[in-house]
């Protein structure tokens, strides 16, 4: 068994955006929730082979590379991120600070130098209590589909610290989709800030349908790295 990262669901610019590629391998288990850890970059426009490792999980690997691992979380707490109303959202996301200074901004999920409808393009504004909202537009290509709720969970974590000035890239997401959102409706993306020690930084974050229903909650790990360039 195989899957492949296509270009267009980079986050860097020569690799697979976390949160998508961590949704394709947890699609693979049975169950909710999962948690990935991401190993090395997930490559681009190449088979990764998925495979069972010792026990219960799955790894995808790349060659002799070990790219990602998943395993059944069992029943921890993903405690669920406060939501706003969704104007309030919206009005957030005009002050998003990727419009102004992004590491990596063709990101599939909230790369500003993503077209519409080729990208998710949410831009998570900060409301300065720790937490980011964002409006999820959903087109009919990404409605109904998992691995791009883990997508929506993804980036609006991150963005609850400075990571315009320090960067980060995803290295675990513990998530569990319990609905799917439908073409044409807006969907709440809420993040929350948890902490910092040394490279880590540890977030929160959660996808609500327009009638407010629950689609998806996650927690993150996130590993800083060096600035491009």
């Amino acid at each position: 068994m195989t899957l492949t990262v296509p270009r267009r669901f980079r986050g860097p610019t020569t690799s697979g955006n976390g949160g998508y590629v961590a949704g394709l391998l947890a699609g693979r288990l049975p169950g909710a929730p999962v948690t990935v850890t991401l190993r090395t970059p997930p490559p681009l426009d190449a088979p990764l082979e998925v495979a069972p490792d010792d026990g219960a999980g799955l790894r995808l690997v790349d060659g002799a590379a070990l790219v990602a691992e998943a395993v059944p979380a069992g029943d921890g707490d993903l405690a669920a991120v406060d939501p706003v109303p969704l104007d309030a959202a919206a009005d957030a996301a005009t002050r998003y600070p990727g419009l102004t200074g992004h590491p990596f901004p063709e990101c599939f999920v909230c790369g500003p130098a993503r077209e519409p409808g080729d990208g998710l393009r949410l831009f998570p504004g900060r409301l300065g209590d720790g937490r980011t909202a964002c409006v999820w537009n959903v087109t009919a290509e990404f409605a109904g589909r998992p691995e791009l709720v883990w997508a929506a969970l993804d980036c609006p974590g991150g963005w609850t610290a400075p990571i315009e000035g320090r960067p980060m890239v995803l290295g675990r997401m513990t998530a569990d989709v319990a609905d799917l959102p439908a073409a044409g409706e807006s969907c709440l993306v809420m993040g929350r800030y948890v902490g910092t020690e040394g490279r880590k930084t540890w977030t929160a974050s959660t996808v609500y349908g327009a009638d407010g229903r629950l689609l998806g909650r996650a927690h993150a790990t996130w590993i800083a790295v060096p600035a491009a360039g």
